[in-house]
């Protein structure tokens, strides 16, 4: 599982700081979450391939999250894009990507398809055999998700010295893999836990973007292997936090103790800020395991 932070800052991109969005591989799918405003400069700077984005997932509408999507598709348009983009966002986007598009007469020449978010509850919104993607309902000034990127349980390994030295034919391997018991060229069951050793444990990763301290998310992330949690502010600042349905360093640490997380990456720090270190510090106070994310920055799992 590797993430690559395109940008973490909030409100406005600077000439050195970038707003949010980030590029998650996880099971050979490449899923790009938010697209705030010079994202696929951002792509372009750090080689990450466009044709391998086939989803997007946008956590809600204010601009520092969704402004670079426009230009993204349009580009899309030009590089002569024939894979179809799905587009995973809250209802509104869709109607203003296709106004954009409208005015400007620019229809895509690939297949562009929107899936409407709505829901004020958890809900499953992309799943295949590899990977579920779910909705984490987050508390902030207007409709937002973060989401939960899932691996599925892979198959068992074999233990080849193990199938070699029972005699167990080729044809069978699919069937151990998959748990089932088999049998050896003597006709004897073998029992599957003798022949296999278990899978990977399933990788995930939890996206929270904006959000006011939120308790209620924790059963969502629980256990998540790596959690991504805003921290706009610092303590100091906590009472501009509650108007403004953003949370601290500290608020964020304490969503990830209570989680049970394996890491947490902090980010969307406001720019009044001059040393991302003092954040990490604050967090620490209560959860140890704390990274920061910061623009350009590629952590792998």
């Amino acid at each position: 599982m590797k993430l690559n932070i395109l940008g973490c800052y909030s409100a406005t991109p600077r000439t050195f700081t970038n707003p949010t969005a980030q590029v998650l591989e996880i099971n050979n799918h490449v899923f790009l979450i938010d697209c705030g405003e010079g994202t696929q400069v951002q792509l372009r700077k750090h080689k990450i391939k466009f044709n391998r984005i086939k989803h997007i997932f946008i956590s809600h509408l204010h601009g520092d999250h969704c402004f670079g999507l426009a230009g993204l598709i349009s580009t899309f348009r030009l590089l002569g894009r024939e894979a179809d983009l799905h587009i995973h966002a809250p209802k509104g986007l869709k109607e203003s990507i296709l106004l954009q598009l409208k005015l400007g007469n620019s229809w895509t020449n690939y297949k562009l398809i929107f899936h409407e978010l709505t829901n004020k509850e958890s809900e499953v919104v992309f799943e295949d055999e590899k990977v579920t993607v779910t909705t984490i309902p987050l508390d902030h000034r207007v409709y937002t998700n973060g989401f939960l990127f899932k691996e599925k349980e892979g198959d068992r390994k074999l233990d080849m010295n193990a199938v070699l030295n029972e005699g167990i034919d080729v044809a069978y391997y699919r069937k151990l893999k998959q748990g089932a018991d088999v049998p050896n060229l003597a006709g004897e069951l073998v029992k599957n836990e003798t022949m296999t050793k278990s899978a990977n444990p399933p990788k995930s990763y939890a996206f929270c973007s904006d959000t006011a301290y939120n308790e209620a998310i924790i059963p969502i992330i629980k256990e998540a292997t790596v959690l991504y949690h805003e921290s706009t502010f610092l303590e100091q600042h906590i009472k501009l936090a509650a108007p403004t349905k953003h949370s601290t360093a500290k608020q964020a640490a304490s969503i990830a103790k209570q989680a049970n997380v394996g890491t947490l990456i902090l980010g969307h720090y406001s720019t009044r800020y001059n040393d991302l270190n003092v954040f990490k510090t604050e967090a620490q106070t209560e959860f140890y395991n704390v990274l920061l994310g910061d623009d350009g920055k590629v952590f792998e799992f």
